[in-house]
Formats: C-alpha cells, sequence, structure tokens
C-alpha cells in the first residue's frame, strides 16, 4: 500500500517539480506562465486526492494490520506517517463541506501567498528631501535624483540603503528608516489575509494552530519548543549584540549625540565601524583571484572524492536536454555504485533570470519495482532483456536509471537518479577576456551552501521518493547545506585546491580567517538577532491567538510591534509608526518553519567541530559516518536519531527530541560563515 501511495506521489511530482523548476528559471516568459498554469491545476488536483477518503481508508488499513506492517522497512514506516498526517491535515475525515472548503482554502492560499512575493511595496514609493541635508551621501548618486534643491530618494533598494548608511544627518536617517520599513496597506491585508486563511485551514484539520498543524511532523513538533529554542539562541547571542552596540555608541558619543542607539543609527555605525576595521586589514577583493569558478568546482568534486567516494564529471548534453545554451551537465560518479546522481548547473546571471542561488529536484531517487518492469514489457513491449537506456525511456520519461547492487550482496535494484538543478546568478566572464569568473568570498560560501542541498539529494538515495534526499523536515533540510558553509571556510579544505587563476600561487589561508573574524566584528550578531526576530514572529503570525475567521479584528502591525520590542529578542527599539511585516515574503513557503534555518546552523557549527574539525575535515572516516549517519537517509529516517549518531554516544540522550534537546542546540548558538542561505 505504501509503495503503490508513493508510486503515485511519484507520478504527481514528475509534473509538479519540473513545473514548478521551469516556471522560476526559463528563461521564456511564455513558457513560464504555462509551467505556473500547470503547476496550479496539478495543485488543486493534489489537494483533491489528500480529501479521497478511499485512499486514506486503504492506507489506514494496511497500518493497523500488524501482519503487514511488520514487513515494513523504516523508509515505509515514516512514509505512512508523512501521507496519512498529509490525509488528516486535508480534513479527508470531515463532512463533504468541509473538504470542499478545505481545497478552496489550500488553493487561496497559494494565490495570496503568489500576490504577497509578487506585489508587495512600500506605502511611500519616494522621500523628497533637500539635497542639503543629505551630507556624507555619494554627491554623483546624490546628483541623479535632484531637482530644484530637492532629492526624491527611492524608499527601497540601493539608494534607501545607501542613505541609511552615508547620511550624517541623525533625523533623515529616521525618515528614511520609516519609509523603508513601512509597507503598503495592500502588502499588509495580504499578510493578514494569509495568517487568518492558515487558522482556519488549521482548524478544519482539527488543530489548535497552523503552527501546530505545521510542527507536528518536524523536529520542533510544537510552537512551544521552538520558543524554547529561540529564547535559548537569543540569550547566547545577547552578549555579542551588546558589545557590538557599546561600539557604534562610542562612534555616535563622538560625534556628539548623547542617547542609545536608535534603530536608524545602526546601519551607518556599523558603516563608519567597518571603514575603520578595514583599514587596518586587507582588502577581502584579493580572496577573489583564488576562487576562479572552474577551480571551485574541482575542489567541491576533490572535497567530495575523499570524504564519500563520488566525482562530479562533465558529461555532454543532447539537443534540447538542457533550458539555455549555457547550462552543463555534470555526472555524479560513485567509486562502488557507479552513476548516482544527474546535476545541471546553470551558473551565469542573465535578463528575467531570478538573482536568488537555489537548489531544484526535478526528479527524486526511487527504487523502480519489478512489478513496475513487467507492466512495462507488457503495455510497452519492452523486451525481456531490455538495455539501461530503453528501460529509461520505457519507465522513467528518458531520464536516467541505473542497477544498484546492495551492500549485502542482494539481488540489485533498479533506480531513477536524482536530477538536480544547481541554479546561480554569478557574472559572465568578459568578451575577449582571458580572466574567468571569479568569486567573492560570500559567493563561494553560497555555492558551497547550495551545493550541500544537492550533497543531500544526490547521497539520500531512498526506495520512495517521499523520502528521497532532501524530502525530510523542513527543520531538517539546511543542516547538509549550512555544514557545507563550514567547509568553504576550512583551511584544510582551502588548502587541496585555492589558488591564484594567473600565478598558480597557493592561497594563504590565514586571509580568509582575518576576513571571517573581520565579518563577525561587523554586524554579525545583529544580523542573528534579525533572523531570531523574524523566526519570532513567524510563530507568532501562526499561533493560537490569531483568530480561524478571515473577518476577525486583527491587526497584525500591532502583533509585529509586540515581538520587536520584546526585549527577550530585541535589542533596540523599533518606531512605533512602522509596519514592515509587508515585506515578509517568507511567511509563504516557510509559514511557521522559519527558524529552521537558524536551528540548522546551530547543529551544523556542533557537527562539523565534533565531527570534521581540522585535520578531520578530508578523513573518509569522518564522511562516512557522516553519510552513514545522515545523507543517506534523506528523510526516511527521524532527524533526532540522525543528529545522535553522528555526533556520538555523549549526545545519544537527544535522539528522542523534545523541548530540552530544542533548548540544548538553542544553547549552541548558531555562528556564520558568510554565505547568503539566511532567509531574509
Amino acid at each position: 500500500m505504501v509503495r503503490d501511495l508513493d508510486r503515485l506521489s511519484d507520478q504527481l511530482c514528475r509534473v509538479i517539480d519540473l513545473v514548478d523548476f521551469i516556471r522560476n528559471v526559463h528563461p521564456d516568459h511564455r513558457i513560464q506562465q504555462a509551467a505556473s498554469q500547470a503547476h496550479g491545476l496539478m495543485y488543486e488536483y493534489m489537494n483533491v486526492l489528500n480529501t479521497t477518503r478511499g485512499l486514506d481508508e486503504q492506507l489506514k488499513k494496511a497500518s493497523g494490520m500488524s501482519e503487514v506492517t511488520a514487513s515494513w522497512s523504516e523508509e515505509e514506516i515514516v512514509t505512512a506517517r508523512i501521507l496519512l498526517k498529509d490525509f488528516a491535515q486535508s480534513a479527508v475525515d470531515g463532512p463533504e463541506e468541509n473538504k470542499e472548503e478545505f481545497i478552496k482554502l489550500s488553493n487561496d492560499i497559494v494565490q495570496v501567498g503568489s500576490e504577497l512575493l509578487d506585489e508587495m511595496a512600500p506605502e511611500k514609493m519616494y522621500l523628497k528631501i533637500p539635497s542639503s541635508k543629505l551630507q556624507g551621501m555619494d554627491p554623483m548618486a546624490v546628483k541623479q535624483m535632484t531637482k530644484w534643491g530637492q532629492t526624491a530618494i527611492p524608499t527601497h533598494g540601493r539608494f534607501a540603503s545607501l542613505a541609511l548608511r552615508t547620511v550624517t544627518n541623525p533625523e533623515v536617517r529616521k525618515k528614511v528608516y520609516i519609509a523603508n520599513r513601512t509597507a503598503s496597506k495592500k502588502s499588509i491585508e495580504r499578510v493578514e489575509r494569509l495568517s487568518l486563511q492558515r487558522a482556519r485551514l488549521a482548524a478544519l484539520a482539527g488543530h489548535q494552530s497552523y503552527a501546530h498543524m505545521a510542527l507536528s511532523d518536524k523536529m520542533a513538533k510544537t510552537p512551544e519548543a521552538v520558543n524554547q529554542f529561540l529564547e535559548a539562541l537569543a540569550g547566547k547571542n545577547k552578549e555579542n549584540v551588546q558589545r557590538d552596540l557599546s561600539a557604534l555608541l562610542e562612534l555616535k558619543q563622538g560625534d556628539g549625540f548623547s542617547g542609545a542607539i536608535q534603530a536608524w543609527d545602526r546601519d551607518y555605525y556599523t558603516t563608519r565601524l567597518r571603514s575603520k576595521v578595514h583599514a587596518h586589514s586587507r582588502p577581502s577583493d584579493l580572496l577573489s583571484a583564488y576562487f576562479s569558478l572552474g577551480t571551485v568546482f574541482q575542489g567541491l568534486s576533490r572535497l567530495f572524492n575523499r570524504l564519500y567516494g563520488i566525482r562530479l564529471v562533465p558529461s555532454a548534453t543532447l539537443p534540447g536536454e538542457t533550458w539555455n545554451d549555457d547550462v552543463r551537465r555534470l555526472d555524479v560518479i560513485d567509486e562502488d555504485q557507479g552513476h548516482i546522481a544527474v546535476l545541471y548547473c546553470d551558473l551565469f546571471e542573465r535578463s528575467n533570470k531570478s538573482p536568488n542561488p537555489a537548489h531544484f529536484t526535478l526528479r527524486c531517487s526511487r527504487e523502480i519495482s519489478g512489478e513496475e518492469i513487467d507492466e512495462a514489457q507488457s503495455n510497452q513491449n519492452l523486451s525481456a532483456n531490455p538495455s539501461l537506456s530503453e528501460m529509461s525511456l520505457a519507465l522513467n520519461d528518458g531520464m536516467a536509471l541505473n542497477t544498484f547492487t546492495p551492500p549485502d550482496g542482494t539481488k540489485p535494484t533498479l533506480h531513477q537518479l536524482p536530477t538536480i538543478a544547481f541554479i546561480c546568478d554569478f557574472p559572465r566572464p568578459s568578451p575577449g577576456s582571458s580572466q574567468p569568473t571569479l568569486l567573492a568570498f560570500r559567493q563561494l560560501s553560497t555555492l558551497f551552501h547550495e551545493m550541500g542541498h544537492a550533497l543531500h539529494s544526490m547521497l539520500g538515495r531512498t526506495r520512495l521518493q517521499n523520502v528521497a534526499g532532501t524530502r525530510c523536515a523542513t527543520d531538517f533540510a539546511e543542516l547538509p547545506s549550512v555544514l557545507m558553509e563550514h567547509f568553504a571556510a576550512s583551511p584544510t579544505v582551502l588548502g587541496m585546491y585555492a589558488r591564484h587563476w594567473e600565478t598558480d600561487r597557493p592561497l594563504d589561508v590565514s586571509l580568509v580567517e582575518r576576513e571571517l573574524a573581520v565579518n563577525a566584528q561587523l554586524g554579525a550578531s545583529a544580523e542573528l538577532e534579525a533572523q531570531i526576530l523574524l523566526s519570532v514572529l513567524d510563530q507568532a503570525y501562526h499561533s493560537a491567538s490569531v483568530p480561524n475567521s478571515e473577518s476577525a479584528d486583527w491587526d497584525s502591525t500591532e502583533v509585529y510591534h509586540n515581538v520587536w520590542n520584546d526585549p527577550r529578542f530585541a535589542s533596540v527599539e523599533e518606531p512605533h509608526d512602522t509596519a514592515w511585516q509587508g515585506f515578509f515574503g517568507h511567511l509563504f513557503g516557510y509559514g511557521a518553519v522559519y527558524y529552521s534555518y537558524l536551528f540548522d546552523r546551530a547543529i551544523a557549527g556542533r557537527v562539523f567541530m565534533d565531527v570534521f574539525d581540522g585535520k578531520r575535515a578530508l578523513d573518509r572516516r569522518q564522511g562516512q559516518l557522516y553519510r552513514d549517519e545522515v545523507l543517506k537517509w534523506g528523510g526516511g529516517r527521524d532527524p533526532w536519531t540522525c543528529v545522535a549518531g553522528v555526533l556520538g554516544p555523549s549526545k545519544a540522550w537527544m535522539s528522542q527530541g523534545g523541548e530540552g534537546a530544542m533548548k540544548e542546540v538553542g544553547k549552541w548558538g548558531a555562528g556564520a560563515h558568510g554565505g547568503d542561505g539566511a532567509m531574509m
């Protein structure tokens, strides 16, 4: 029963996953629109299936028979739980009108969430300020926005950011700050509608709140556990924040101003402090000469080979196989199992392409059963002894397959290979120039971060696609990616590949250590505090205090200010006339689970320190430990068991999870290495 439902899920995902990718990345806008329409139709159809009682009843029947479940693997048990939860959360057991309302609400949530992302805007598009009051700002930037002595500064974008960082007049900065953090009424209405619709959806499914519903299958399990984690993390960060604010306050007092650091002071004095620090250090752009794009990919392949016994091998593409001429294919080759994954790399900027780095799973790993092969031989005239290419066409839409021999030497099994798209937005090499694309250290960290997701998809090869690779609990999915940021900064790893693109001189790793130290000194604690506040706000917008009626009187701005001025989490007072929540686009994609990135940052830091730090960053035994305890399972094993397994006997108690384990993770802190993974 579980395998049959997983196969049905695979058929749905073959369309949903692919069109989701196409609507985000394809260069032809008409194809993007068609993909969006297809996605909407398939999403609605999936909700219809989730409210189909017969499927739910059969799975419940199978799950309740001990003679059946005794033969299920851990993957099948986990997948059955996932599917049963999907059915339960779709109000499948309720009256027919509830199921119809569930489908309508689900579709409406997608609609309003898409509108929030596509149409978010500030309340005021421009601020008019006399140019004489903009001392400190780049005069050329001021000139191009000025007419008759009045400067029209856009309230969002690089000019607003520049004003907040450089204008000496604090009253002007205050005006810009408030305008920059005040969303339009339409954007705020969409946030409120999204929260209210989700509260109604949770009530239909019998949950106390949307957070309770969303977290029930996550590592956190409950909103209370999330808040335990966030309070512990904020407490751990508080001392660093106060230290940094003291440094900023010293600069402010040196300018002759009294009083505490205000919200509109933070960027300005951090920029001043950054200039002061950089004046005594070597410029960070020296590092980019050692990180040419091709060299970095060679380094990744060497790292993966040393730790996991896999290599990234360039492969020619067939006509029409890729969506743009500069997309490159890499085949992932395992030293024991051969071809295990396909990776398409779309690395360069182009018009209409999103600047956000991303990892898309176009096809999940899955074992193809003998029953499916028999069906293909019966229905599609597949020969008795077909080749892999024949089976690929008949069973997997022409995408890659391979056979694998289990470690116990039993009969080889046929798998569809994970197929992954790896998306970045790096500048193209200049035409006619011999200089390759060079990456700043922040871009290097970003590339390693997204490759961590890809690694999870490559090695999380499971029998069932519902739990393959990154199909795991949301608050576990960022662990492999954030861990890779630590490898990006490891002197041991850098020494393996980082060489100057012209001279072939090896990188002096002390330059990276200095870069990390400067970043830690300049706003890292403030960035962490901002992420904690966003996570707390996300929980508040999906808590039991949100009424489950769209007509209810509920003020998201009041909730926003309650969070942003809570002394447990905030160190600088937020002005009362801001309403930033209309810009919180991640509420749609990460509703009630925004804390996940911070949570996995804390776990990744501990895993790297305990398992890989120092010379062990290239140790095959440590890589095999991490592969066996974390990566290979995808989502087919309890994440707390994975974390406890890789950290060893001293953390075995954490395998049970719960509020105590969440609080412990919060105490570990969440240091960063400068990548772009943070969900701002």
